[in-house]
């Protein structure tokens, strides 16, 4: 059993061999077998979710080293074949060491008690048993498939950093300067704050527009010239629409020649360049929406489309082009793909594990933002993935709402999205271990986090069955503040197996990263109104402040006002990128 275990986690990590046994071990084997360990499993105490194991005889039992009393030291071990408790503490002198020798051979075996882990103590260090290990595994699982999930234990506080804004030196001023015009900038509100117009029913446009806008990284990347529209349609068009000499030419939508198609990211930068120009006056994202209907076809129309269908058709378009354009593939997640890729997307794990012998299939999918279901009570298969070419959307259910008072909150929806889930007997899946469809619990992680993080809220419902739909108006609360550590794939695995080798995937580390595990909300997009007639406004933070973004007015809120917004769309941006609120410094 345990042997086939061990060869699953190589077939997914593509390791050939494992650590050489200790040559205790292999003697305490050689004379016990496998006995002693399965009499601890009546010791075994997991904490959900598929939490740590633990050695305890009775759950409320403290562990007290034989020898000095002692139950605070940093490890404390008992003896596999006596039960002997021994504490051992470097540089201190060990007591599970001197209890091994002490005695016959065959107890420097223990287990530490606090992890369920088998501890050398003539070697000091930590062994590994398949058989072990395979048992208590496979305990967990059996013991989590009717527990309580509840994973606030998972979110430790963490060291609060500060982010200060990057000021240049002198070199730096004289080259901005030397190299720089004049903008009119506004006083009374942040730079690049401007309304949009709507165009006819064109508010879903105009709120993600606003969003994308001021997404730091995207924002960054576009008024970096990184992507300059003139030289792109230099490229498409053999210097005939308009460059002469790599100059722009004339004309500030950046359409030199009648009748050429741009790119989408060419028509973001045209957007850029306008938005953050100064002028305050609303500006008219016309050549954008008939560039999008050229893309996106099937909605070329004045009628009200949805914001997130928007969002994630903009992105594709994006991404189509600039690969069309470089004649390669890389696959989304991969992170220099696009710049709508480079800031959206991210890399979702799915483990689907056998219940019957234990064996885990491992998915990776990429995507660029994660659905939530935001109704509180549904109790069946309400977590799916919905994938697509460039994207992928991870429907949830949504918080107890018990333990809100009947709140549904953006934490209870990531919390059941990576929680542990039964499959039903309809969802068996071939199990290539037992050759035979078993029945599986099913688990989603967050392998890769994406510079800026969008959760859709799913607010509008289609029922086949009964056919018809409508808007759910249920009250979210969201953090203006937001760790994913706990959802990261690194933490989940880490909490189910402690330090075990075998199911541990190594590659996991690397997401860990508790500085990009912080995120800042920047933008929500909120929807009011019915399923057929609504309308999209979008909230951003800037310079510690939040604005009502609708269409083309744009107003001062207070922060109680986004609170209270019913949030259909929230964009986090990782803390890292942030630059903390309020610090307003001008270089001289």
């Amino acid at each position: 059993m345990s042997s086939k275990i061990n060869h699953h986690h190589h077939h997914f990590n593509g390791h050939d061999s494992i650590p050489p046994p200790c040559p205790h071990l292999a003697d305490f084997c050689s004379r016990n077998g496998t006995k002693p360990f399965h009499l601890l499993q009546n010791c075994l105490r997991i904490k959900p979710p598929h939490g740590r194991a633990s050695i305890r005889r009775d759950p409320s039992e403290i562990p007290r080293c034989g020898a000095c009393g002692v139950s605070s030291v940093p490890r404390i071990y008992a003896c596999v074949t006596c039960a002997t408790i021994s504490c051992h503490a470097p540089p201190e002198p060990s007591h599970a060491a001197a209890h091994a020798a002490s005695m016959a051979p065959g107890h420097e075996i223990s287990v530490d008690v606090d992890r369920a882990e088998l501890f050398c103590c003539a070697c000091r260090d930590y062994v590994y048993d398949r058989d072990f290990d395979a048992a208590v595994v496979l305990s967990s699982k059996a013991n989590n498939i009717h527990s309580n999930v509840n994973s606030d234990n998972l979110r430790k506080k963490r060291r609060i950093v500060e982010y200060r804004p990057w000021l240049p030196d002198i070199h730096e001023r004289v080259l901005v300067n030397n190299n720089s015009s004049v903008l009119n900038f506004v006083e009374d509100r942040p730079w690049g704050l401007r309304g949009l117009n709507n165009l006819g029913n064109t508010c879903f446009m105009n709120s993600v527009l606003q969003a994308l806008l001021h997404t730091p990284p995207l924002r960054n990347y576009f008024l970096s010239d990184r992507h300059n529209r003139y030289y792109c349609q230099q490229k498409k068009s053999g210097n005939e629409n308009g460059v002469v000499g790599g100059k722009r030419s004339n004309g500030g939508d950046g359409h030199g020649g009648k009748g050429l198609r741009l790119c989408l990211a060419c028509d973001m930068d045209a957007m850029f360049s306008a938005v953050f120009s100064g002028n305050p006056v609303p500006y008219s994202p016309a050549k954008f929406l008939y560039s999008w209907w050229q893309h996106a076809a099937n909605l070329a129309s004045y009628e009200q489309q949805d914001a997130h269908e928007f969002f994630i058709s903009m992105l594709d378009g994006i991404h189509e082009k600039v690969e069309k354009d470089r004649h390669k593939t890389h696959g989304l997640g991969h992170g220099d793909c696009c710049i709508a890729h480079r800031v959206f997307s991210g890399i979702l794990r799915s483990d689907v594990m056998c219940t019957a012998c234990g064996f885990t299939s491992t998915k990776y999918d990429p995507c660029v933002d994660i659905s939530l279901d935001l109704e509180p009570y549904l109790g069946s298969s309400a977590k799916s993935m919905s994938l697509k070419t460039h994207s992928c959307n991870g429907e949830v259910d949504c918080t107890n709402s018990s333990q809100n008072g009947g709140i549904s909150t953006l934490i209870g929806c990531l919390d059941r999205f990576t929680r542990p889930e039964r499959l039903g007997s309809d969802q068996k899946f071939f199990c290539q271990q037992c050759q035979v469809r078993q029945e599986s619990l099913k688990q989603m992680s967050i392998r890769k986090l994406p510079l800026v993080s969008c959760f859709h809220i799913k607010r509008f419902e289609h029922s086949s069955i009964r056919k018809m739909s409508r808007k759910v108006d249920r009250y979210l609360q969201f953090p203006f503040s937001l760790d994913m550590a706990p959802y990261l794939s690194s933490s989940i695995l880490r909490s189910r197996f402690g330090n075990r080798i075998f199911p541990f995937d190594g590659d996991e580390a690397d997401a860990s990263n508790e500085m990009s595990s912080e995120f800042e909300l920047f933008a929500v997009v909120t929807h009011t109104g019915k399923l057929d007639s609504g309308h999209y406004v979008t909230y951003l933070r800037l310079s510690n402040q939040w604005y009502k973004c609708d269409d083309s007015w744009i107003t001062q809120v207070n922060e109680n006002i986004v609170r209270a917004a019913q949030g259909y769309m929230m964009f986090y941006v990782q803390k890292m990128l942030y630059y903390k609120a309020g610090e307003k410094q001008v270089a001289q």
